[in-house]
C-alpha cells in the first residue's frame, strides 16, 4: 500500500488565545504520530495555506479557525478533498451556529438564544431562569476575553451588547447561568478517548474570574458515561472528530454542556490523546483512500 500523502495546516496564534504552546503541541505530536504509521506529513501554517495557488493534497488535518481558511477548505471538500476535522464542521462550531445545532438535536444545553448585538429588549431576559447570564460574541469563537463574559443584570448584558456592536459583531448568544461544578472534557469520535477533569482544581481554565462567579468545586456525583456518549452525539450532531467543551454538573447529577469546540488543545491530556487522533485520522484517510 503506497504511504498516505497529507496536508497539515496549524491554527494561528491569534485564534489561540491563552493556548499558543499548547496547540502547537498537540498538532505536532498528533503529525509525529501520524508519520510512525506511515504516513508522509507537510505542515503549513494558515496563512501559507491561503497562499497555495494550487493545492495538491487529497487528504489534509487542521486545526485552522482563519474564515477564509474554512471557506477555502470547504472548496476543496466540494471538490473531493477529505479534511479533517471538515471545515464544514469547524463552521458548525462558531458560536451561533453550534447554539443552534445543539438546540435543533435536543442536546442538553444551557438555555440560549441567539439576538442581534444592538438588541435592547427584554423579551429575552424575562424567558431565562436564575440569576446572571453570560453573554457570547455569536459570529465566531471566543478571541478576545470579553467575547465570553458574565453580566449579573440585564442592564449590564445590555452593556456588553453594546460593546460587541462597537467592535462590528452582528449577533451574540445570551445564555442562563447554570449553577453546578464546571467539568472540562475531551475527546475523540469513534474511538474510546475521553478525558474529563474540574479544571479549577489544576489552575486550567483560561479565565480565572470564573471560578468567582461559578464558585468552588462540589464534586457532585454523575455519569462520565453519560457525559461522554452526550459529548459523542454533541460533537457527530456538528460534524467533527476531535473535540473538547464544558459542561456544568448539577446536584441531581444531570449534565448541560455550555460549549464544544473543533480540536483543543488537549492540554492535560496530550500525551495519551494524540495516539487516538493520529488513528482516527488515520483510519478514515485510509476508509476514503
Amino acid at each position: 500500500m503506497n504511504e498516505l500523502e497529507i496536508l497539515g495546516v496549524h491554527r494561528n496564534k491569534k485564534f489561540s488565545p491563552n493556548h499558543i504552546g499548547n496547540d502547537d503541541a498537540i498538532f505536532s505530536q498528533t503529525a509525529k504520530e501520524l508519520e510512525k504509521l506511515g504516513c508522509r506529513i507537510t505542515i503549513c501554517c494558515e496563512d501559507e495555506f491561503l497562499a497555495m495557488e494550487t493545492v495538491n493534497y487529497g487528504k489534509i488535518f487542521t486545526m485552522a479557525r482563519q474564515k477564509q481558511v474554512v471557506a477555502k477548505l470547504q472548496e476543496l471538500e466540494r471538490n473531493g478533498t477529505q479534511v479533517l476535522n471538515s471545515a464544514f464542521g469547524i463552521e458548525n462550531c462558531f458560536r451561533t451556529n453550534l447554539t443552534n445545532a445543539l438546540n435543533n438535536a435536543n442536546i442538553p444545553v444551557a438555555d440560549s438564544y441567539i439576538v442581534p448585538t444592538d438588541y435592547q429588549g427584554d423579551e429575552v431576559f424575562d424567558q431565562i431562569k436564575g440569576k446572571g447570564y453570560w453573554i457570547k460574541r455569536g459570529d465566531f469563537h471566543a478571541i478576545h476575553k470579553e467575547d465570553v463574559s458574565f453580566a449579573a443584570s440585564r442592564e449590564e448584558a445590555k452593556e456588553i451588547l453594546r460593546e460587541y456592536a462597537l467592535r462590528e459583531i452582528p449577533d451574540a448568544v445570551i445564555s442562563e447561568h447554570l449553577i453546578g461544578d464546571l467539568v472540562k472534557f475531551y475527546g475523540v469520535r469513534g474511538t474510546d478517548f475521553f478525558f474529563w477533569f474540574y479544571p479549577y482544581d489544576n489552575n486550567h481554565h483560561k479565565y480565572a474570574e470564573y471560578q468567582q462567579i461559578n464558585g468552588n468545586s462540589v464534586y457532585y456525583p454523575f455519569s462520565a458515561e453519560g457525559l461522554q456518549n452526550t459529548a459523542n452525539e454533541a460533537a457527530g450532531v456538528v460534524g467533527i472528530d476531535i473535540y473538547g467543551g464544558d459542561a456544568i454538573i448539577g446536584k441531581d447529577g444531570d449534565f448541560r454542556i455550555i460549549d464544544l469546540n473543533d480540536w483543543p488543545s488537549f492540554a492535560p491530556c496530550r500525551d495519551q490523546a494524540a495516539g487516538h487522533i493520529a488513528g482516527r485520522l488515520y483510519q478514515r484517510f485510509l476508509d476514503n483512500n
